[in-house]
């Protein structure tokens, strides 16, 4: 077998051309942020618009972060499961894949769409979107809540290890040696918590939205775990643009209020009692691997904005709240301060 290629947009065309596709002359590509872990493109030609996607192997991060390149296999295979599981048009359809060169083809979103991230941070607070979000991820944990087969096919943990607890939680427990005991500890019980499948990435950046529809993409960090740690990976993206957007804080926190309502509201019964205790823990450990961690957010820039979240998350993770609201608590006050 050949060494697998690095997919680039001058070898898009031709690539493709060799698979069939299209002719290269027929063909736009565009590169698409893959954020730090993948090739993303997306590919237009008459009447066809869609994306390949391809896995790298060492992320493009300052630090040195490497990770299975076959993940994209099993996302792949999640986003074909996904669609079974949520609503029609809720993920995108696997058009074809080519598991060797560690990529596969998807359908793309509709020209006009617009990623919830960016109409965040334009300020475009949207509770309808915060509720459907939070509906779909109650969905994908209620639809394979202990469910057997899926523990089977999505129980390995490790590209959630390579490219969430490592690196996110391991990293900052390193470089925060006072908070590396509570953190361990969530390490320890997260990983002993599986009772459904897990996303990994519920953020605001893979939900894609246009008139009335809202796509969530990007399963690569896919696997059946703890799924508390997907509410509070997307509170935690509402939480840090209190601090970015000081003036939209209120609002931001009632839209992290009508996500968690949503999701809590599809939740099986069996996950009541100790989900939301559960997410707060996640919430003070993600907040502070946003700033400590191997991938800082990029929209917190300056010592004085990121000490702040670095002030609350430390005291979130060593106070050990039950709830969100305390969490949400924290928050107001510290961006009060500021």
């Amino acid at each position: 077998m050949s060494e697998p290629f690095e997919l680039t947009a001058d070898n898009c065309a031709q690539y493709l051309a060799g698979r069939g596709v299209a002719g290269r002359n027929q063909l736009r590509v565009d590169e698409l942020g893959g954020g730090v872990s993948n090739n993303v493109f997306l590919v237009q030609a008459t009447g066809r618009r869609f994306v390949l996607k391809q896995s790298l192997g060492r992320l493009r991060v300052h630090d040195d972060w490497r990770a299975d390149r076959a993940r994209i296999v099993r996302e792949r295979q999640a986003l074909e499961d996904a669609a079974g599981l949520l609503p029609a048009g809720a993920v995108p359809r696997v058009l074809w894949a080519d598991d060797d060169n560690y990529l596969f083809a998807m359908e793309a979103a509709p020209a006009g769409a617009e990623s919830w991230k960016a109409r965040l941070l334009a300020g475009r607070l949207e509770p309808a979107v915060a509720a459907r979000a939070g509906a779909l991820l109650g969905l994908l944990i209620r639809n394979t809540w202990e469910n057997s087969e899926f523990a089977a096919r999505y129980g390995d943990q490790v590209p959630f290890d390579q490219l969430r607890i490592d690196p996110y939680y391991r990293t900052t427990a390193r470089r925060r040696p006072e908070v590396a005991a509570p953190v361990e500890e969530l390490i320890a019980a997260s990983a002993a918590r599986r009772v459904s499948l897990v996303h990994g990435d519920w953020s605001p950046k893979n939900f894609l939205l246009d008139d009335g529809r809202v796509m969530v993409i990007d399963f690569e960090v896919v696997h059946y775990g703890d799924p508390s740690f997907d509410a509070a990976f997307c509170i935690n993206h509402f939480l840090l643009k209190c601090f970015r957007c000081p003036g939209d804080a209120e609002a931001l926190l009632d839209l992290a209020r009508v996500f968690y309502t949503w999701v809590e509201a599809v939740l099986p019964p069996a996950a009541l009692g100790w989900f939301e205790a559960a997410a707060a823990r996640h919430l003070g450990c993600l907040m502070l691997a946003r700033i400590d961690g191997k991938s800082p957010v990029e929209y917190l820039a300056g010592e004085r904005l990121q000490d702040a979240v670095r002030r609350t998350a430390t005291g979130i993770i060593c106070e050990r709240p039950a709830t969100l609201e305390a969490c949400y608590a924290s928050v107001a006050e510290a961006v009060a301060r500021l």
